[in-house]
């Protein structure tokens, strides 16, 4: 089996909240180790049917093992779930019909602890951070070649970090000497950039700017935010859309589109009553987001900015 262990975050939370029925079909749009898959398979009958997405090769290659002895009721695709509805169709699925949606976003342990996919800022591994690894654009790519003006954009719009521009500038000076080619080199440049006083306090003084390198890599916003949409619109009536989220941009964005859902109304805001009748098309499940019990933090550290948000489809 090829190896990819990964423990799955608020599994419990997540297979409840699908509510998944014996003959449903469910998609899971992230699947990763195939944690959360092989047990929606399980609660499925022969009737019932999964489909999994994944862009990471070594992570399919993975789940189709685990998810073996479900086969007949399990079809797995490569593809960016930013593609979803064409997923949808090739897998001869109606739009309209689906009774559940997972996403569990992020990035994986196994993907975090292989020291060649170079996302983590310990130890040293050159500098990649692509999920899919047949695209062109890497970590390395941005670092040797974007402009000053757009690294400061990225480090500053995805890693919400504050000394985005002196990172930025140390940078674009550092390569002019000699090419940035490994984790290391980076980690060194930002620890440089950020006074002592400030990298004492709080966690690893990369962490932004690695977060931030990997959303832009592998443009992790814009491919969630057209993956949600399309997601939604896929459900039967009463289908279930379950979101997984590790960062504050990507709850932004599910709590942005989870209200415009709720609050449908396009009337202006000073006519006396509603003339448009559009309704709210979803129930929102979780009034706050579902966090990791202590226990679980306790044996997965990385969970600890979990957050789940649940909706059911009017």
């Amino acid at each position: 089996m090829t190896s990819f262990v990964h423990q799955s975050v608020l599994l419990a939370e997540a297979i409840a909240a699908l509510h998944i029925k014996a003959d449903g079909t469910y998609v899971d749009c992230t699947v990763g180790g195939a944690g959360h898959s092989m047990h929606i398979a399980q609660k499925l009958g022969a009737q019932g049917k999964l489909l999994g997405l994944d862009q990471d090769a070594i992570a399919l290659a993975h789940a189709t093992d685990v998810l073996r002895p479900y086969a007949e009721r399990v079809t797995l695709v490569k593809s960016n779930f930013r593609h979803f509805a064409a997923v949808l169709a090739q897998a001869h699925l109606v739009s309209g019909t689906i009774d559940g949606v997972l996403f569990d976003l992020g990035v994986s342990s196994p993907q975090l602890d292989d020291a060649q996919r170079g996302f983590t800022y310990w130890g040293d591994a050159p500098l990649d951070m692509r999920m899919d690894m047949t695209q062109p654009l890497s970590a390395q790519t941005i670092v040797q070649q974007w402009p000053e003006e757009a690294l400061r954009d990225i480090l500053w719009t995805y890693g919400e970090e504050k000394f985005a521009q002196r990172i930025a500038q140390r940078i674009c000076h550092a390569r002019q000497q000699h090419p940035i080619t490994m984790a290391q080199q980076l980690v060194d440049l930002i620890k440089e950039s950020i006074p002592a006083a400030v990298r004492r306090e709080g966690g690893h003084p990369a962490r932004r700017t690695f977060q931030a390198l990997r959303i832009a890599v592998n443009d992790e916003l814009e491919a969630f935010r057209s993956g949600l949409e399309q997601a939604f619109e896929s459900l039967a009536p009463q289908g279930r859309l379950a979101v997984i989220t590790f960062h504050s941009l990507e709850d932004r964005i599910c709590k942005q589109f989870f209200l415009s859902q709720i609050t449908r109304c396009t009337c202006p805001p000073d006519f006396p009553q509603c003339v448009c009748h559009r309704q709210s098309t979803l129930k929102l499940l979780t009034k706050k987001p579902i966090v990791p019990a202590p226990t679980e933090t306790l044996h997965n550290p990385r969970a600890r900015s979990a957050k789940l948000r649940v909706v059911q489809k009017k």
